[in-house]
């Protein structure tokens, strides 16, 4: 199986548990690797076989534009959840930073692993 990434995807979201953090939008980013099967549209230069990273990225930053949640861990989750379903992906490592929430950190984040690759 091959590997289709995007590194530092960021998206415009409210996320948090304090009350300021519900009032205020936040920057993350999404590094995504996603298991794929690239030899068909390679064979035929097809972009209709291939993994459409535009589609990927776009419905990354719509859902996390529409959701709101408190933890990273549910966002890591549900965003996963939805790539691994509607782009038919058998495997996804998601890594989502959130920067500049933590004093002399520049990022902390969460990192999942879902499916079988």
């Amino acid at each position: 199986m091959d590997i289709i990434f995007i590194k530092q995807l960021e998206v415009i979201t409210t996320i948090g548990v304090y009350d300021w953090e519900k009032e205020v939008q936040q920057k993350l980013y999404f590094d995504l690797e996603m298991a794929f099967d690239n030899k068909p549209a390679a064979a035929s230069d097809d972009i209709n076989l291939a993994l459409n990273y535009f589609s990927v990225s776009e419905k990354v930053n719509q859902f996390a534009q529409i959701h709101r949640f408190e933890l990273l861990e549910t966002m890591a989750e549900r965003v996963a959840a939805l790539i691994m379903a509607d782009f038919s992906v058998p495997w996804i490592k998601l890594t989502l930073h959130k920067p500049g929430a933590l004093p002399k950190a520049q990022s902390l984040g969460v990192q999942i692993e879902r499916g079988i690759r």
